[in-house]
This record gives structure tokens, sequence and C-alpha cells, in this order.
């Protein structure tokens, strides 16, 4: 009897020693985890995460892949990165929306503000000076405005939209790319390396897409210079994005070179673009499309400089690691030069509605 109480006292106290274990044990679980998912400096990354020496703090390394994922909504220094394209792809996506039921002219908004521009100047200036600027705005609209202008004798089928689209889902796929990139790269080596190549992919992606639409419009009646020129581009994309397939390309070191490769790609549209201004300089729409081009290659020129040189981070380390460094106002660039060759984009369209063309491939 006393030996069957000593051995039971004895399992009470040995299922109260298991559970203190297991329960100390949660405990050192849940406080490794919660450790490994605190934001920590740039000198306690792990090496394959050190890419950019002059932001310091607020990293995330080696997270699982559900709080990297719920990382979405906390202050990092990948947060901006992460938000400024995915809201470009939500941007995007609407606008693929959008046109699918019809592509929508330009002139059709520029002809709504001057329609009720000069009620408003009524109302507030003199109505001479509202005449004289109602005027002004409504002949330079009729630069534009092609659907009023359109010859009611052409009878050429309207252009093909797939050009068009192509644009529109190479730049998702770049700005969704990125944005899962900055997001959940900090998972694990094998992932950020995955995913630093499709984000590098999709740029090239983005390059290609956006040649398809001025090229086939512009030489859609020439459709020997317009397969020229689309397949020079395209098996230039298709090299750039093999080679940057290639892990030791990921790294940071080869920043510069990736920047170049990127940047050459882009300069290779100088040679399409002399050729389609030789065909089209007494058009009017030229020099408003030219002038989105320009924006568009400015916007991205610029943003590669602020990607390559690391400003302003440079210039005051610590300072800018949440927000205001070079990558995110890289992203912005990006996202502004895809919104002009957009709206390039839309001119093309509506030019080669009006004049067709007899050869439509």
């Amino acid at each position: 009897m006393c030996t069957s109480k000593a051995t039971s006292v004895s399992n009470r106290k040995g299922r109260k020693m298991t559970t203190d274990f297991h329960t100390k044990d949660s405990k050192e679980t849940e406080k490794k985890k919660k450790m490994k998912c605190c934001l920590i400096s740039y000198m306690d990354l792990p090496e394959y995460m050190k890419d950019n020496e002059y932001i310091l703090q607020y990293y995330r390394a080696e997270w699982p892949l559900k709080e990297a994922f719920l990382s979405l909504f906390r202050w990092h220094n990948e947060t901006l990165n992460i938000w400024t394209h995915l809201i470009g792809f939500l941007l995007f996506l609407a606008l693929t929306i959008v046109n699918l039921d019809g592509v929508p002219r330009l002139g059709d908004l520029f002809s709504k503000f001057t329609r009720s521009f000069p009620l408003t100047l009524d109302a507030n200036a003199s109505h001479i000076s509202s005449n004289f600027l109602s005027r002004t705005l409504q002949e330079s609209v009729k630069v534009i405005d092609l659907e009023t202008t359109i010859s009611p004798g052409n009878t050429s089928p309207m252009a093909a939209r797939w050009p068009f689209f192509v644009f529109l889902g190479g730049s998702m796929f770049c700005l969704l790319s990125s944005s899962i990139c900055h997001l959940l790269g900090c998972h694990s080596h094998r992932l950020s390396l995955f995913l630093l190549r499709v984000d590098y992919a999709g740029i090239a992606v983005m390059i290609v897409a956006s040649f398809f639409p001025p090229i086939y419009y512009i030489f859609q009646c020439e459709p020997h210079w317009q397969f020229i020129y689309l397949a020079l581009i395209t098996a230039m994309g298709v090299f750039t994005v093999f080679t940057l397939l290639s892990p030791p390309l990921s790294s940071g070191a080869f920043r510069a070179f990736r920047a170049m490769l990127f940047s050459a790609m882009g300069f290779s549209g100088i040679v399409p673009a002399i050729h389609a201004l030789v065909l089209n300089w007494s058009n009017p729409q030229c020099t408003i499309t030219l002038t989105y081009e320009l924006l568009m290659a400015l916007s991205y020129v610029t943003g590669t400089l602020f990607y390559v040189s690391r400003i302003p981070e440079k210039w005051k380390p610590g300072l800018f690691d949440l927000a205001g460094h070079s990558h995110q106002i890289f992203h912005l660039f990006v996202i502004g030069g895809a919104l002009a060759h957009y709206a390039a984009t839309l001119i093309f369209l509506e030019w080669r509605d009006r004049v067709g063309c007899n050869t439509v491939i």
C-alpha cells in the first residue's frame, strides 16, 4: 500500500516535470520565433542579403513565409519598395480591365475638359480672356482628338489590340514580380535567389513589351521592318533573361552590369525611333508621341541613375533606411515612365485606327 502510494506520488511529480519541461520548451520556441521575426541591422544580416551598406537598420532576415507575407502590413526598409510596385501593378490591372471593354481615346478626356473649361472661366475671368484660352485649348486638342477627324471614306479595319495588351501584361508582370521579390525575399537564400532572377526577368519582359505597340503600329504598313525590329528586340530580351538567370549575376557585385544590360535594351530603340521620325515627321501626332516617349526615357534613365549611385542614402547612411532611399525612388520613376508610355501608346492606337493601312498583319 505504501509502495503504491509512493509510486502514485512519483508519477504525479513525473507528469508535472514533463509538463513543465514542455511548457518551458514551448516558451523557448516562441521566444526564438519572435526573435527571428525581429528587425535587425545590416551587420547582422546573412552574407547573401547584404546588398546596400548605406541602409543600416530595419532588415528582415530568414523569416518564415507566413510572417514574411504578413510583413506587407509592417514597417521596415522594404515596405515602400513593396507597396510602390504593388500599387503600380493594381493601377495597370485596372487600366487593363477598363481597356478590355474598349480602348479609351485620349482626346475624349481633353474634349470633356475643354467643353466645361469656358464655363469656369466665365465665372472667374473676363469674357475676352475666356474665349481666347478656350480657343487655344481646343485648337491644341484637335491634334490628338482623332475620333472627331476620322475620314468618312476610311474603310480600313481597326488596328489590332494585342500589341497594346502585350505592353500592359509586360508591365504588370514586372511590377508584380518586383513587389513579390521585395516581400518574400527575406525568407531564405534559395527563395531570394529565385525571386531575384524572376524580378530581373520581369524588367527585361517589360522593356521588350514596351516596344511592341509603337513598332507594330508605326510600321504596320511596312511589315518587313515591323518584323525585323520586333524580332531583334525580342531576341535581345531573351538573351538578357538567360544571362540574368545565372546565379552569380544576381549578386550585388553585378548591379552596374545589370543596369548596363537593361539600358542597352532601352537604347536599342533609338534606331526604330529615328526611322519612325523620318517616316512621320510631318504628322502632328509625331511631336506629341515623341514628347511622351522622351518623358518615358528620361524617367527610366533617371531612375536607373538613382539605382546605381545609391543616392541619397550614400550621402547620409541610416537617414533613409525606411523612406526616401534610392530603390524606392527608382520604383517611382519606373511607374512614371510606364504611364508616359501608356499615354503614347493610346495615341499610336488612335492614329492607326484613323489612317488605317492596306496591309494588316
